[in-house]
């Protein structure tokens, strides 16, 4: 059976299905993004406890993404993906009659699990349907659809909150994600290289810990925390500092602020073709390397200079992301989609203790505090990526050496 490459029609159906995937879980998972201010003046709540609508979401989504990644291996990719973004969707309208805040928190919780049908089984998709000369590009395709969703979710919860409530825009997005989802069934081509098997939870469970006894794999989970954590953190708090002195940016107005995701949609297809030429190793250095610089320019007070900042951060993330879930992918010789399940795992339990310890540090330190924060989670990812690094060399040099 052939697999999908770049220039076929079907390799394109598949990417643009992924790409809406993608785009439905995101622009669900960080609707609330943009509306912590709102929750700290309408609830009374601090910053730290408004984050919850975020933190909790991707605290739960980090678990089930395991047991999803494993329901996948039993039940077939593209069956579990239908179900997360229909019901996304669905949970999305319903979080606009919710009653108290505490009430939003638990159909955040719910939807949290829902979303996990998405990501870790997408990546373990490409991984088996794609042919690896393709798969960093089609690894960057897919990822870019996360930032575009990101995008689109953040905008419209920004813009409906200023023009009309996040009410409506919960509405909005949740009918909006339904109308792609019916796209998602009808473009995605069914899996060719997947063998389903019985659902065993102790040959499941066996295989999930074998790739903790990999010790690249258990550096690109540390990559995939500390990556998220950071960036989590930055978009978390970035919404106090423009809507607070000496700006005064309407929540609309930040709103737009997030249409540097679009930046992520270039980089991450953009890093994915180096990673294919250059080799991953390089790339993923540089990526990490603009996130600092981007973040450190954050700090000066002229909006200008702060915007580009964050810009440049997310250039840096977008792509530094696509070359390590596609390492996942590559790495892993079995099992592809727990082992991506394990890297999201730790990406988004990264985006929940960042995403609130970071709150901590705006509440006593300011953006200053915040800043210091995420500087420390980039300084472990560029250790992290070092150390896989030279451990890739160091296998490569015992496999050539058992060769001859």
């Amino acid at each position: 059976m052939s697999y999908l490459q770049r220039g076929t029609k079907e390799f394109h159906l598949a990417n643009l299905a992924l790409f809406a995937a993608g785009f439905i879980t995101f622009a669900n998972l960080y609707v609330t993004q943009p509306l912590f201010p709102q929750f700290t003046e309408q609830y009374g709540v601090s910053p730290a406890v408004a984050s919850l609508s975020l933190s909790l979401s991707t605290g739960v989504l980090s678990v089930s993404l395991i047991l999803c990644g494993s329901l996948s291996e039993a039940w077939g990719r593209k069956r579990l993906m239908t179900i997360s973004i229909f019901l996304s969707s669905l949970l999305t309208i319903v979080l606009a009659v919710s009653p108290t805040f505490e009430t939003l928190l638990l159909l955040r919780i719910i939807q949290g699990f829902v979303f996990a049908g998405v990501p870790a089984i997408a990546m373990a998709y490409l991984g088996e349907e794609v042919h690896p000369s393709s798969l960093g590009v089609a690894m960057g395709l897919y990822i870019s659809g996360n930032s575009v969703g990101g995008l689109a979710g953040r905008i419209i919860m920004g813009t409906m909150s200023d023009f009309f409530s996040w009410q409506i825009g919960m509405v909005v997005l949740g009918v909006i994600s339904f109308l792609v989802s019916l796209y998602f069934v009808w473009a995605l081509p069914a899996s060719k290289h997947f063998t389903p098997r019985q659902l065993k939870l102790k040959p499941l469970a066996k295989s999930l810990f074998s790739h903790l006894k990999d010790p690249g794999l258990i550096c690109l989970f540390g990559i995939a925390f500390t990556l998220m954590g950071s960036f989590v953190t930055l978009y978390n708090y970035i919404s106090y500092k423009l809507m607070g002195a000496p700006y005064h940016l309407s929540a609309g107005v930040v709103g737009w602020i997030f249409l540097v995701y679009l930046v992520g949609t270039f980089s991450s297809t953009w890093f994915g073709s180096l990673s294919d030429k250059f080799g991953k190793q390089k790339v993923l250095l540089t990526g990490i390397t603009i996130m600092f610089t981007g973040a450190l320019l954050t700090l000066p007070v002229h909006l200008f200079i702060k915007i580009l900042g964050i810009v440049i951060y997310t250039f840096g993330f977008f792509g530094a992301h696509s070359i390590a879930s596609g390492w996942v992918s590559s790495r892993a010789k079995k099992d592809k989609a727990q082992a991506s399940s394990l890297y999201l795992f730790a990406y988004y339990f990264g985006s929940s203790v960042g995403g609130t310890t970071g709150g901590l540090f705006w509440s006593s330190w300011g953006w200053n505090g915040v800043i210091g924060f995420i500087s420390s989670f980039l300084i472990t990812s560029f250790t992290l990526a070092v150390t896989l690094i030279v451990l890739n060399r160091k296998e490569k040099m015992l496999e050539d050496h058992l060769q001859y």
